[in-house]
């Protein structure tokens, strides 16, 4: 089946030429619109308590966490690329040599996506449809199995949830300081209510 999914995506790449361009650079580049979600995130955050603020700052470091924890999961897997299995197959970007289970570019944007969703609902769904592109983006331009991007997507929002939620006691009394010592200008004033 996963086998199949693959050859009706390429198919449809294959039918679809129009939309080589976009869907390359997006596989490519559009961790640089990630990027600026985490970026949104922490702006959003500079109005909001402490909490959520220390939830934003750890977003970029539980997705670095994540990718990191799954590199031993990659080696130990050992999958082969679709290109391998299928060297007929339509490649749209460079062929990578390293195995290709877990997706990292997927576990990016699920483990950003996992942690924007506790910042901001908004911002958190906008990740997850950025998120779900990326996933399809990268089968799409031929160098990823559906399992692969599924589980990148699972394992980095799981690795970033974990983190977040184990440092995000630490890192909100860090914020609540700083606020506190005057470094306004990166971490924002608290809310009101939140200062009272």
């Amino acid at each position: 089946m996963p086998d199949d999914l693959f050859t009706r995506i390429n198919r449809f790449a294959i039918d679809t030429p129009w939309l080589h361009g976009p869907a390359t650079l997006y596989a490519s580049a559009g961790l640089l619109l990630v990027a600026g979600l985490l970026v949104a995130g922490w702006w959003v955050s500079r109005r909001r308590d402490d909490r959520t603020m220390a939830t934003a700052l750890l977003a970029p470091l539980a997705a670095v966490v994540a990718v990191v924890l799954q590199q031993p999961v990659i080696t130990w897997a050992g999958h082969p690329r679709p290109f391998v299995v299928h060297p007929a197959a339509l490649v749209l970007v460079s062929r990578s040599a390293d195995a290709s289970f877990p997706s990292d570019h997927a576990c990016v944007v699920g483990a950003v996506t996992a942690v924007l969703l506790l910042v901001d609902r908004r911002l958190g769904a906008v990740s997850a449809v950025l998120a779900l592109l990326m996933a399809f983006a990268r089968v799409y331009v031929g160098v990823h199995w559906p399992a692969d991007v599924l589980a990148g997507l699972a394992f980095g929002a799981l690795v970033a949830l974990a983190v977040t939620l184990a440092l995000r006691p630490a890192v909100t009394r860090l914020v609540a300081r700083g606020r506190g010592a005057g470094f306004g200008a990166v971490l924002g004033r608290r809310p009101a209510a939140a200062a009272a």
